[in-house]
């Protein structure tokens, strides 16, 4: 499976937070060979379109290590919860 390589943050929006709007979205992400985000979609809906952006938002800026298969980097499709809270 592809590694991320920079950080990932991904934050709460600031309408979302004021409106006390928790939940997680799963994101169906592919990494290309070079380990770029090729796609990504909202498998899985929070339930507030803020949150579900801010996510696939979130995912576009993260670089990946690609993932490898006889040690030649290949293609790869997951899926990633994310999870916002306003408490931990």
């Amino acid at each position: 499976a592809p590694r991320p390589v920079t950080p990932v943050q991904i934050d709460v929006p600031a309408a979302a937070r004021r409106r006390g709007w928790e939940g997680v979205v799963v994101l169906e992400s592919s990494v290309d060979p070079s380990g770029a985000v090729a796609t990504i979609r909202v498998a899985e809906s929070s339930g507030h379109e803020a949150l579900d952006d801010a996510a696939v938002r979130g995912m576009e800026r993260v670089s990946f290590a690609p993932a490898r298969r006889n040690g030649a980097a290949v293609p790869h499709t997951f899926r990633q919860p994310v999870r916002f809270a306003l408490r931990e």
